[in-house]
């Protein structure tokens, strides 16, 4: 059992990383991230990709979660906190009374990321999501999917921003991702690995629904309004997902989930004792 370490002030210098989070989360962070929320926290807890550096808990909150930070090595410090302390640290209330700064010790580039997956399965490659709650939303959809892993380009936000991770409900902990370097060629990469692209767009050649997945598939979405670049669409194979004529446009976490739920299921079909292997 870690120990236990009361805070009583808000001006404690032992807990500086959870002072003002919200600006401290958008100013740079030095390769550490915060963590809110007892589903999060145990996913960080239970990750071999990241690792908790410290936890602030509102102290009532202790006992219910005796058991969950139990496994946390000694070095790492629990802090608790009177409620009304650990909102004047945070800077706004903080109701999940729960907090953790984590961070990431396993960063691979995206040719390594690659060539760690083995068998079939899809990928992300999104490109210019500036938008965390997008973000947050794409990693939940790849992980109740099944992605293997998601690639984002120079464009895109981070994804363990504190509110990205909470819109992840922790999936930011779980499905691998790398960053790629702005002037890496994305499509030769996928390439290299045997991923076939899949552009969307709302202009696509292919309705989703038509659309012949192949063993490894790489789906590529674009940020809301300007989308996946002109150039990036005249080398793919490029789906739309039909819609309600007169409307033609959907949050681009809602066009992961409905591409990778469409995958998904036409690969367990795949499987199924006699299948053609096609949707």
């Amino acid at each position: 059992m870690p120990q236990i370490v009361v805070v009583t002030d808000p001006a404690d210098p032992r807990i500086d990383a959870y002072r003002d989070i919200r600006e401290r989360d958008l100013v740079g962070r030095d390769g550490l991230f915060v963590a809110e929320g007892r589903v999060v926290l145990a996913m960080l807890i239970a990750s071999t990709a990241f690792r908790p550096q410290s936890l602030l808990i509102a102290a009532h909150r202790l006992d219910a979660l005796a058991d969950l930070i139990a496994p946390l090595p000694d070095a790492v410090p629990v802090y608790a906190a009177p409620q009304a302390v650990m909102d004047g640290i945070a800077g706004f209330p903080l109701h999940r009374g729960i907090l953790a700064i984590g961070r990431r010790i396993d960063t691979p580039d995206a040719d390594t990321l690659l060539g760690g997956i083995d068998g079939d399965g899809d990928v992300l490659l999104l490109s210019g999501i500036g938008n965390h709650d997008n973000m947050g939303g794409l990693f939940r959809n790849a992980a109740a999917f099944g992605a293997r892993a998601i690639l984002l380009d120079a464009d895109c936000c981070d994804p363990l921003y504190r509110k990205a991770i909470r819109v992840s409900v922790g999936a930011a902990l779980l499905v691998p991702f790398a960053k790629l370097g702005r002037d890496e060629d994305p499509l030769a990469l996928l390439g290299r690995h045997g991923f076939a692209p899949i552009a969307l767009s709302p202009s696509g050649a292919t309705t989703l629904a038509a659309y012949r997945p192949r063993p490894r598939n790489a789906v590529l979405l674009g940020s809301e309004g300007p989308g996946l670049a002109p150039a990036l669409l005249a080398r793919t194979e490029s789906v739309r997902i039909a819609m309600a004529p007169g409307f033609d446009s959907l949050n681009v976490a809602t066009t992961g989930g409905i591409v990778l739920h469409h995958l998904a299921t036409a690969a367990r079909r795949a499987e199924q004792p006699g299948s053609a292997g096609v949707c």
